[in-house]
């Protein structure tokens, strides 16, 4: 059984190829972060198993990779780049890799609750530019912090939040409990929260679930923080609320087009600190990505 990783980019690259043991499946690595879907059936070249960063995999081109029958995606969040029911139905079933991030998300999370807090980013843009910005920032400790979906991550972020002095309340679609954290209905934690988390998975049930009645419903003045999926927010709806003051500034990690375009609306509103997709970003969580990856590998080549 053949494999091929079809978008490394350098540092999982070297960190795959050192974690390839004796007696592993053959998987070739080809380093280039930027390559085209299109290229993909030429690369595969009739292997079973595709190993994926970021590429988008569109059904059609699946169709034309013949032999290919797995697919690896390095996170959880494959539905942004395939179809993974379509693929289903071409024989090739999608894996996903769960949990080698959520300490270097989460901790993603909580730099960016306190930059939008004390907005460091703002100030820092305005005096490499020569301006003496000097504004009032919000003082966490004692508010309450919400989270929207509590897996992982959300566990993690409650760890730190409730270890700095803040309350932490939290919805989740089905029953979870955790030390220190009060879960709620979705209306009362909306109502209540001083800032908000979003920790879902993207699917048809998530897609715009922070929608315009939802951020109208929130606490005047509240800080967002978005490390989930940027189409889990309805985007038009977070820019005319990030205008008029409702949402006082939103951390954003994650966006609905990636890269982020130059001119998009967001990049010109001072009230938002951007981060290039990136939480999940730290030789710690790489190597436990990675090690997942092979994981996979080695228990779909034993059948």
């Amino acid at each position: 059984m053949r494999g091929v990783f079809v978008d490394a980019n350098g540092s999982l690259a070297d960190i795959f190829e050192r974690q390839n043991k004796a007696g592993d499946p053959a998987v070739r690595v080809n380093r280039d972060p930027d390559i085209k879907p299109e290229q993909m059936p030429a690369l595969l070249d009739g292997a079973e198993i595709v190993i994926i960063d970021h590429t988008a995999l569109p059904t059609d081109v699946a169709r034309r990779c013949g032999g290919l029958k797995h697919v690896v995606f390095l996170g959880t969040g494959a539905r942004s780049y395939m179809n993974p029911e379509e693929l289903a139905e071409l024989g090739i079933e999608v894996h996903l890799i769960k949990g080698y991030g959520d300490i270097a998300v989460a901790e993603c999370t909580i730099a960016l609750m306190w930059a939008a807090a004390r907005g460091i980013a703002e100030m820092d843009r305005e005096m490499r530019a020569g301006n003496w910005l000097r504004e009032d920032g919000m003082q966490l400790t004692g508010k309450t912090l919400g989270l929207i979906g509590f897996g992982g991550i959300a566990a993690e972020v409650a760890r730190i939040a409730l270890g700095s002095g803040m309350r932490v309340v939290a919805w989740n679609r089905s029953p979870k409990k955790f030390a220190g954290v009060d879960f709620v209905a979705l209306d009362a934690l909306l109502a209540q929260s001083h800032v908000v988390s979003l920790h879902l998975l993207l699917n048809d049930e998530t897609r715009g679930f922070l929608s315009r009645e939802r951020i109208a419903a929130m606490k005047p003045g509240v800080i967002l923080v978005n490390t989930a999926r940027g189409a889990v927010v309805d985007e038009a709806a977070m820019i005319e609320a990030l205008k008029s003051g409702q949402i006082r500034h939103a951390g954003l990690d994650v966006f609905n087009i990636e890269p982020l375009p130059a001119d998009h609306p967001l990049t010109k509103l001072p009230n938002v600190t951007l981060s290039a997709h990136s939480a999940f970003r730290t030789p710690e969580a790489s190597e436990n990505l990675i090690h997942a990856a092979w994981e996979h590998c080695r228990r779909i080549a034993k059948g």
